[in-house]
């Protein structure tokens, strides 16, 4: 018996509605990047069949999600070389630009081409400089097999509302950009938070897998995957006895205490603190202990269980990937991305 990933189908397209609802008249690039956010690509087929455009970081999940869809794919990290153009091409990519060198590989195909122009508005992470962007826009017209799609960038502060980059990175896409153009640029924070950014296409990630961008959970998205383990083992602890490595955590009274089959192996979080809620038949109960790489233990003192009885990490509309992420130091992205091949898949309404 071990840990158990279900991804609920209603849940996937009940938050890509949210996303058309928010940005009425844009089109919808849905981030399915690293086997989308953790979710597995053939359990999510509801965002496949609904999105205008799918986006991957690399031409392996292009390859990937070729083999399941033909929906038009934006390939993130561009191309490096003429052998990865042709091959992005034959795999029916829309290829971002985001680096000067690249402008001079696209420029040399033989074949029709869709490209996105990556502009670096402020993040200073990928994107063609104000004055490389310029420089490049009078070769790439030239070109009649080369087609600008779309010009983008991308927020580097959207998740906290009413920083100052927010505004001055909208407005320094504003000025090098025009309606002539499509134009992409809201993120899922974004979408959530800043209506005019939408434009024509839109970008979602976090926010389709029912997780918020924020540090608080959001109540119009329902969460998609439900981690799940069984309790292997139910135990009386005694007061001053301590439980897990090092010690670290000592009963004060006596408790009654179950080991999980899920751990750091799994793709819980290692550094979860003790008090982390863990979900067992309707009651959150604390975690105790420091996490294994294939156990946790739990007190359930506050609740009936038994050998057998599956006990929630995350997902439950009571204990959303947030809680647990906000509890082990880190952010809901690492841990839906971050499970192991140990713990099984499946797909539910």
């Amino acid at each position: 018996m071990r840990a158990k990933a279900s991804i609920s189908q209603s849940a996937l397209t009940h938050n890509l509605s949210v996303v058309k609802q928010l940005t009425s008249g844009a089109k919808v690039v849905s981030m399915i990047k690293a086997n989308a956010y953790g979710h597995h690509l053939d359990y999510i087929h509801p965002l496949i069949d609904g999105s205008d455009m799918l986006a991957v970081s690399e031409l392996l999940e292009a390859e990937k999600l070729r083999a399941i869809t033909k929906r038009p794919i934006l390939l993130l990290s561009g191309v490096y070389s003429e052998a990865e153009l042709q091959q992005a091409i034959e795999l029916n990519c829309h290829i971002v630009v985001h680096h000067a060198s690249q402008i001079t590989i696209i420029n040399n195909t033989h074949k029709s081409v869709s490209i996105w122009l990556k502009i670096d508005t402020g993040m200073h992470r990928l994107g063609l400089s104000t004055n490389e962007y310029k420089e490049c826009l009078p070769l790439l017209k030239d070109n009649p097999l080369v087609k600008v799609a779309c010009v983008m960038s991308h927020f580097a502060c959207a998740d906290e509302i009413g920083h100052p980059m927010n505004k001055a990175q909208l407005n320094n896409f504003k000025e090098l950009t025009t309606k002539t153009n499509n134009r992409s640029m809201a993120n899922s924070a974004a979408i959530l938070s800043q209506a005019e950014t939408a434009f024509d296409f839109v970008r979602p990630g976090i926010m389709l897998y029912g997780a918020s961008p924020f540090n608080t959970p959001n109540n119009q998205l329902k969460p998609v995957m439900t981690l799940s383990a069984p309790i292997l083992s139910i135990k009386t602890l005694q007061a001053g006895e301590s439980v897990g490595y090092g010690a670290t955590w000592i009963a004060d009274k006596d408790i009654t205490l179950a080991v999980v089959g899920i751990g750091y192996g799994d793709g819980y979080p290692r550094h979860a603190k003790n008090g982390t809620p863990v979900l067992i038949n309707g009651i959150l109960c604390p975690l105790i202990g420091r996490v294994s790489m294939d156990l946790i233990c739990v007190d359930i003192s506050s609740t009936k269980a038994s050998i057998g009885d599956n006990a929630v990490l995350w997902g439950d509309e009571q204990l959303r990937v947030e809680v647990v992420a906000n509890n082990s130091d880190t952010i809901s992205y690492e841990l839906l991305t971050g499970l192991s091949n140990r713990v099984s898949f499946t797909s539910v309404p």
